[in-house]
C-alpha cells in the first residue's frame, strides 16, 4: 500500500510528518481490509489504486480522531459515471445509504481528486455523510465524536445556515445546502481543500470543525493534528 501512496501522494498526506504518515498508512490498510468494493456498470473494475484513493478520503477525515472505520458502511459500490437512483428518481454522483452502502461515481470521484484546491471533493463529501451518521449508530463505534464539540457544531451550523439565506457567502454550496447533513458535508470539503479561505470568511465554522475533527489544515506547518485523540 505504501508504494501506491508514494506514487499518488495527496497534498494532505505529503504535509504529514513521518509518524503521521505511518499512522495514515496503517489505518488505510485496515480500512480496505474491512470493506467490500463492488464494481457496477459495463467494463467496470476496481483496482488496488482505486481502493487506496477511496480509503484515503476516510482516513484523512478521521486521522485526528480515535481510529474508526465506519463499521456500519461495509460496502462501496462504484459506477464508472453518474448512475440513476431508483429511490430518488434522478442521476447521482454519490450517496450514503443506511443499508450499509456508500455509492460513488468514479468519474466524479476522480474529478474531485484532480484539483485539491477547488473546494469540490466527492470522496470527502460522502465520507463526511458517513461520519455524521456513523456517530449516532449504536455499534462498536458509537458516539466517537466529542459531544460538546458536536453540540457546538450543531447549533452553530444551523444558525449559519439560516443566516446564509439572507447574507450570502462566497461559498455558494454552503448557502444552498438544504439541511444540516449537506451543510456538514460541504463544509468538510471546504475545510480540507480551502482551509485558509474558509477560516478567513467563516472563522467560527472553521474553528468548530477544527475542534470536532481535531485537525487544523489551515496551519502552514507539517503537524496538522491538534492533539492526540
Amino acid at each position: 500500500m505504501r508504494l501506491v501512496l508514494q506514487l499518488h501522494p495527496t497534498p494532505y498526506y505529503k504535509a504529514l510528518n513521518q509518524q503521521q504518515q505511518l499512522e495514515f498508512e496503517d489505518r488505510l490498510v485496515r480500512f480496505i481490509q474491512l470493506k467490500q468494493f463492488v464494481p457496477r456498470g459495463k467494463g467496470m473494475e476496481v483496482t488496488t489504486e482505486m481502493k487506496v484513493k477511496i480509503a484515503a478520503c476516510a482516513v484523512q477525515l478521521t486521522l485526528g480522531l480515535r481510529e474508526i472505520h465506519f463499521a456500519h458502511f461495509k460496502t462501496f459500490i462504484i459506477y464508472p459515471d453518474r448512475y440513476y437512483s431508483t429511490i430518488y428518481k434522478q442521476y447521482h454522483c454519490g450517496e450514503v445509504n443506511m443499508r450499509g452502502l456508500i455509492v460513488l461515481s468514479w468519474r466524479d470521484f476522480e474529478i474531485g481528486n484532480y484539483n485539491p484546491k477547488d473546494g469540490l471533493n466527492l470522496g470527502l463529501h460522502e465520507m463526511a455523510h458517513a461520519l455524521h451518521l456513523e456517530n449516532s449508530i449504536r455499534n462498536q463505534e458509537y458516539d466517537f465524536l466529542n459531544r460538546a464539540y458536536l453540540q457546538h457544531w450543531t447549533v452553530l451550523s444551523e444558525s449559519e445556515r439560516q443566516r446564509m439565506q439572507l447574507e450570502k457567502s462566497i461559498f455558494r454550496r454552503l448557502c444552498t445546502a438544504p439541511d444540516e447533513h449537506e451543510f456538514f458535508a460541504v463544509a468538510v470539503e471546504l475545510f480540507f481543500e480551502l482551509p485558509q479561505l474558509l477560516k478567513q470568511e467563516h472563522p467560527e465554522i472553521y474553528s468548530s470543525l477544527a475542534r470536532l475533527l481535531n485537525q487544523d489544515p489551515a496551519a502552514k506547518v507539517t503537524h496538522q493534528i491538534i492533539q492526540t485523540a
